[in-house]
């Protein structure tokens, strides 16, 4: 069994270099070296603020590494578009070709697209990992193995797939699936334990994203939800945004269906190991009332996660007519959200605790059969 999972890791890694695009313009570093402010004057924002910054930005990855850049850099006075830059800040440069040759630096256009920011971003990253390892030792390991397997099954497979014109729904539904085999398997060992929340944790998603589909077409939801769905359709246009809003539902109620799925039937095993005389039907029932417990906070936990994202989106109903507000597509789109996946968290339960009786209370019966053989041959 292990040697087939390690086989079919490889083959999900192949898969995701396969669809992996790489015709992108690779983003380079650099630092702000010097600034001059220039006013002009139609455009004066206020007495005492600049409408354009000219950086003189010193190239610090590349090709051109060492080269200097002077990129003007316009202040809008909106802080959701403006990059205000001073002395020493290292940015990320957006570069594009101005001609089908490109032998110097002046043969590329530079931008700066925003602060670098990835080295906190990296230091957060890496104490979460060492808390985990701390805490969770190899338990804690073997899950960011399975944090950075989902993450890169949707960065490099579904993203790939999806623009190469894959359905959204099936790039989600078939990522969520391999994204909990990778995860459950790595965690909780090859079992009849881990097998069963697999299997309840894939019914559940499949189920997920049926829900999906009807939500979003009895409430005639057109996907864009958010600015970036417009920039998304500026570049794409062929994209089935409705799908992707599909996807997106899917997506995020996996973790806790992941996790509900793992509750039970790791409960129902537990109980099974206790005492082995109880038959199927009352695994199940034990299962259901561990599951009763579960959805509640549960369910609470995946409205609150919408809810914390969607914060400014909420204090923006003191704003407006509340009528008016709750059919709101961006509000409606994200409430819609969170009930698909609290509806599916209902449906996890019941789901894996009947595939978890059967499976384990099977497995144990067989798990006999095969010691009495044994015993049997050694007399």
């Amino acid at each position: 069994m292990k040697k087939f999972f390690i086989l079919f890791l490889f083959i999900i890694t192949f898969e995701c270099v396969c669809f992996a695009d790489n015709n992108v313009f690779s983003a380079e570093t650099g630092v702000v070296k010097s600034i001059n402010y220039v006013d002009i004057e139609e455009n004066k924002i206020s007495e005492d603020e600049p409408v354009k910054q000219i950086v003189t930005v010193e190239i610090l990855t590349g090709d051109f590494k060492g080269t200097q850049r002077i990129i003007d850099n316009m202040l809008t006075g909106n802080p959701a578009y403006d990059i205000p830059l001073n002395k020493g800040d290292k940015v990320i440069l957006h570069i594009e070709p101005n001609g089908e040759k490109v032998s110097g630096p002046d043969d590329l256009n530079y931008y700066i697209a925003d602060i670098k920011r990835d080295t906190q971003i990296w230091l957060f990253a890496g104490l979460f990992a060492l808390l985990l390892i701390i805490i969770g030792k190899k338990k804690g390991l073997r899950s960011i193995v399975s944090i950075i397997a989902t993450v890169g099954l949707i960065f490099f497979l579904t993203v790939p797939a999806v623009l190469s014109g894959v359905s959204p729904i099936l790039s989600a539904i078939i990522t969520g699936i391999l994204s909990t085999i990778i995860t459950i398997y790595l965690v909780g060992g090859f079992n009849s334990k881990s097998t069963s929340a697999i299997a309840g944790t894939s019914t559940s998603l499949i189920f997920a994203g049926f829900m999906s589909v009807c939500a979003i077409y009895l409430a005639n939801l057109t996907g864009f939800a958010g600015e970036e769905n417009m920039f998304l359709y500026s570049a794409r246009p062929d994209l089935d945004f409705t799908g992707l809003l599909s996807a997106s539902m899917i997506i995020a109620s996996l973790g806790a269906l992941m996790d509900t799925a793992v509750s039970i039937s790791s409960t129902i095993n537990e109980i099974h190991e206790t005492d082995k005389t109880l038959n199927t039907a009352q695994l199940f029932k034990s299962g259901m009332n561990v599951g009763k417990d579960i959805i509640g906070t549960m369910s609470n936990t995946l409205i609150l996660v919408y809810l914390g994202s969607s914060l400014p989106l909420v204090l923006l109903s003191s704003n407006i007519d509340l009528y008016k507000f709750f059919n709101l597509n961006q509000v409606a789109t994200e409430i819609l959200s969170a009930l698909i996946g609290s509806i599916a968290i209902l449906a996890c339960v019941p789901i894996t605790a009947i595939i978890s009786s059967v499976l384990i209370k099977k497995y144990s019966k067989k798990t006999k059969f095969n010691m009495e053989q044994i015993d049997i041959n050694e007399n």
